[in-house]
């Protein structure tokens, strides 16, 4: 009778045996079939597994498409390096407004926008989340929260910098020897100057410019507060590792 009890033990145990079998020839199938596919499919894969946002990043999906406004060019859906690079922009946004816990809303602070050449990334000095004192080049607490995030972003991605400042039309100008041209470079010198202060390489620093007031918002009246802004224009290089989007962003420091 003992022996019987051992048989029937003994006769399941090939079971297991034989399930694992068939995961492992089964594994073995998958691996050996992305390896005949194209070098595209097969990066592709890696990536996500390193990340699966990066990895199929599109045109028409994904939580970036409610924080970036994108403008790309048709031809990048037909060119796997320019989708793999725009997948890579998507993913910096994405982390870069989860960092400064920005939601989706019209009046937003910060707006990613996704270019041809990088990013272009538009901090709004409003009444509410002012970047500066009013009518000076100083930074409040927000403007330095964000561009110390900011700082750090463009070292870790070797991105090159175009900072441009902007300020609505003046009703009234007491100081005839300072105004909107003044404040404006002013602002993006101080946008610049906190960026290296954070770390950034002053050489990746390729032009600083205060337009006054020249540029408003295409629609916005003039003289309304939206249109004090700073614009920071990222230019990505060809050497950027994507490998580095696996590893988290640090913790930013609690805002006063």
């Amino acid at each position: 009778m003992a022996k019987k009890k051992h048989d029937a033990h003994h006769g399941g145990a090939w079971k297991v045996a034989y399930a694992d079998f068939v995961t492992a020839m089964m594994a073995l199938f998958m691996v050996l079939w992305i390896l005949s596919q194209q070098p595209e499919i097969i990066e592709a894969t890696a990536r996500y597994f390193q990340d699966p946002y990066i990895a199929f990043a599109n045109k028409g999906s994904g939580v970036m498409d409610e924080f970036v406004a994108g403008t790309r060019k048709e031809s990048s859906s037909e060119n796997p390096e320019i989708t793999q690079n725009e997948g890579f922009l998507r993913a910096v946004a994405r982390d870069f407004t989860r960092l400064l816990n920005i939601k989706t809303e019209e009046n937003s602070p910060i707006e990613v926008q996704l270019t041809s050449d990088g990013l272009k990334i538009t901090m709004y000095d409003r009444p509410d989340k002012p970047l500066f004192n009013p009518k000076t080049a100083e930074l409040t607490d927000w403007g330095n929260f964000v561009l110390q995030n900011l700082a750090w972003l463009i070292e870790r991605y070797n991105f090159r910098v175009f900072i441009d400042g902007h300020t609505a039309k003046w009703t009234e100008q007491p100081d005839s020897k300072y105004g909107p041209w003044e404040l404006s470079a002013d602002r993006a010198n101080s946008a610049r100057r906190a960026l290296e202060r954070y770390a950034v390489n002053p050489k990746k620093i390729e032009r600083v410019t205060g337009y006054g007031d020249t540029s408003p918002i295409p629609g916005e009246d003039p003289t309304s507060t939206r249109n004090e802004r700073i614009t920071v224009s990222l230019s990505a290089l060809p050497d950027i590792n994507l490998e580095n989007l696996a590893e988290p962003f640090p913790t930013p420091n609690p805002q006063s």
